[in-house]
């Protein structure tokens, strides 16, 4: 299966590809590195970013800008050149047949895993709220046509976000979904994407970004490996999600796996908007510890964690006498296309987002996380093993993925992050 660890290569194949006809290094950055990683990261060797032989324990915990913050005269103000023949344009998602068009690029040309077995099929609701949570901008949707059939071949998200790093919150962009047509590979197009992005977002004076991706890149602050937990074991063995060790049946697969038939724990429900502030004030309280989270305001908190069918389910503990919220949890529906066989169209994925099992205990809220997934129908439920996210994983018969998923900050250099202190889930 492609885990999100191999899928979010978005920020690195074609960077890498295209890493030839790149800008030239400057001198300065020459001394920084060897020949070798000069070659091999040539694109990011120009870019605000540690290289991979940095020391970065002496930057702390809340970190430092790597390149001086510029002026708005200091920034370029014309668009970055394309080659010839494509031309830019701003992606409009509230308009049908723009969101349309973003939504048949990604689903044919996104990710997919490196077996070809699978590939991600983000859904027109599942885009609308990833790329417009409040404060967006619009022109940070940058788009590539083919100027004489306006064909969109190529695109990148870039969102606001206010996150805390160490224990200083600042506003940065959270950059998404950079996806070129296949067609257009060695072109520099997708350099040009990331190159122009970064410019739209520096004029709203903004100068710090946080991605993720699969493979590694000039320099990760963290990282963290998905694990898997079936949830519709028959299903997952037909598609080759998961496959039967030597020993087992699929009847002795089934009932390994098998879950109670509704959610054990007293006062388990949806969360609703009502529970908002209660729920928030919990959320806060967590991730106040960890040293890269989602600073949220409200309208955050209800834009990313309010349930909408079909993207993303949040649900709380409620104290029956007291009526007080004692704990949280959330996931997000990512399905995928199933390349493997003609029984079935869709992995129906969903992936873990934010808990917090303060009175509970994780063993049994998340179990609780799991039969709710499972009643939605979803097939398996994913989790990075990040946070305290390792409390529950064993016991409930999650096993690791294939890759490990990198953070990176832009312009940005911050002492290493350990997965247990880390808490920021991109989409």
């Amino acid at each position: 299966m492609a885990d999100k660890a191999t899928g979010d290569q978005n920020i690195t194949e074609t960077t890498e590809k295209l890493a030839k006809t790149a800008l030239n290094v400057p001198d300065d950055k020459k001394a920084m590195i060897g020949s070798e990683q000069l070659n091999k990261w040539k694109f990011w060797s120009t870019q605000p970013v540690p290289n991979m032989d940095s020391d970065t324990t002496e930057a702390g915990h809340d970190g430092h800008a790597i390149d001086e913050i510029k002026t708005l005269e200091q920034i370029k103000q014309d668009p970055y050149k394309l080659p010839a023949g494509f031309e830019w344009c701003t992606l409009d998602v509230t308009q049908e047949a723009q969101l349309n068009e973003l939504y048949d690029l990604l689903n044919m040309n996104y990710v997919e895993d490196e077996d070809e077995m699978f590939r991600f099929k983000y859904s027109k609701d599942f885009l609308n709220w990833a790329v417009m949570p409040p404060g967006y901008h619009k022109d940070w949707h940058v788009g590539v046509r083919v100027s004489k059939s306006q064909r969109l071949v190529g695109f990148v998200a870039g969102i606001p976000a206010r996150v805390k790093i160490g224990s200083v919150s600042k506003d940065i962009s959270e950059i998404n979904f950079l996806c070129v047509h296949k067609s257009l590979q060695g072109k520099r197009v997708a350099v040009r994407l990331i190159q122009e992005v970064t410019r739209k977002i520096n004029l709203k004076g903004i100068f710090q970004a946080v991605y993720t991706a699969g493979k590694e890149l000039p320099k990760p602050i963290s990282q963290a490996r998905y694990y898997h937990r079936s949830l519709n074991v028959k299903k997952l063995l037909e598609i080759r999600f998961t496959a039967l060790t030597k020993r087992q049946t699929v009847n002795r697969l089934v009932k390994l796996n098998k879950l109670p038939e509704k959610p054990q724990t007293p006062g388990f429900r949806r969360m609703t908007e009502h529970d908002i502030p209660q729920t928030k004030v919990l959320v806060d309280n967590y991730l106040k510890n960890m040293k890269l989270a989602p600073d949220f305001d409200e309208a955050d908190f209800k834009h990313w964690l309010l349930t909408k069918e079909g993207v993303v389910y949040s649900y709380v503990v409620e104290n029956p006498e007291t009526k007080k919220i004692t704990d949280f949890g959330s996931f997000y529906s990512l399905p995928s296309t199933v390349m493997t066989t003609d029984k079935h169209e869709t992995l129906n994925a969903c992936y873990s987002f934010y808990n917090v099992a303060q009175v509970t205990g994780w063993k049994a809220f998340m179990e609780d996380m799991l039969i709710s997934a499972k009643m939605e129908n979803f097939d398996v439920y994913n989790a990075l093993e990040c946070m305290d996210n390792k409390e529950f994983l064993e016991d409930l018969k999650f096993g690791a993925g294939d890759g490990e998923l990198k953070y990176y900050l832009y312009n940005w250099m911050v002492k290493d992050i350990e997965k247990e202190e880390l808490a920021l889930i991109l989409l």
